[in-house]
């Protein structure tokens, strides 16, 4: 229960705060024990502390910090229980089949994710379908601790020279593209040290990500969700965890039978 639940039985005060909707929804998507996650209740920004990576003493000191809200993400149960909600969802017969018995036991959400790799509709259906499922506990979670959730203000646009505006582009762009170039060579020298079979995954889930982010842009777009293109800068270094952590846990499926050969 919140603090602000306790005591009197009076109508709980919102307030409004600026949130990083997108960072958020990462936060309540991620449940790995080792990714702890604080949304910031001053600036709206997300920190992930990650054990094993961030400076030991971050995490208590973050945890003893009342600016900061320790973020409870969903379960792996919850999450696979959107599974099972989804599946009866999907038109074609032989997809629904395969998707049923990816969710069978352990790794369930791993193979769930690959068996939709090779469906790009379905796969896009099921990132927004995903998505507003984390919407309805996102929203429900802020106003359980008073908060509102609203739109970042964009910043008004001063007045200057079309001269002016196309040099500060051209410049914003040149910096886009000379980090872009640096990850794109970081990359490709990565991917000269890695074998086939690595090189697939990593390319697998290249795809997901780039199938996840055009998910997530179509539901912001049609269903009203907060925009997720203001980037902010972290307010410290933010380590990703296993991609499926998670699948470490018991799913009901894995409880009653053996897991899938």
């Amino acid at each position: 229960m919140a603090d602000s639940d306790k005591g009197g039985g009076g109508a709980q005060t919102m307030r409004d705060l600026f949130v990083d909707w997108e960072a958020l929804e990462d936060a309540f998507e991620n449940n790995a024990p080792e990714v702890h996650s604080y949304l910031h209740l001053s600036t709206g920004e997300v920190l992930r502390v990650v054990d094993g990576i961030a400076d030991p003493e971050m995490h208590s000191r973050i945890a003893s910090d009342t600016t900061y809200l320790r973020v409870e993400p969903v379960s792996s149960r919850e999450q696979y229980r959107w599974m099972e909600r989804f599946i009866p969802m999907v038109d074609d017969l032989e997809l629904r089949d395969q998707l049923g018995a990816a969710i069978d036991g352990k790794g369930a959400f791993r193979r769930f994710k690959d068996v939709l790799m090779s469906y790009a509709t379905e796969r896009e259906r099921w990132f927004a379908f995903r998505s507003e499922r984390l919407r309805v506990f996102m929203e429900a979670w802020l106003s359980a601790h008073g908060l509102r959730p609203v739109p970042r203000p964009a910043w008004p646009a001063e007045q200057s020279s079309p001269a002016a505006d196309a040099t500060a582009q051209d410049a914003l762009s040149a910096r886009r593209k000379g980090s872009a170039d640096a990850l794109r060579k970081q990359l490709r020298d990565l991917a000269d040290t890695l074998g086939a079979r690595d090189l697939e995954k990593v390319t697998a889930f290249a795809e997901f990500v780039k199938a996840r982010r055009a998910a997530r842009g179509y539901t912001h777009r049609v269903e009203g969700a907060l925009p997720a293109d203001a980037e902010a800068p972290p307010v410290a270094p933010a380590a990703a965890a296993p991609a499926d952590a998670d699948e470490e846990e018991d799913t009901p499926s894995s409880r009653k039978r053996p897991a899938a050969r």
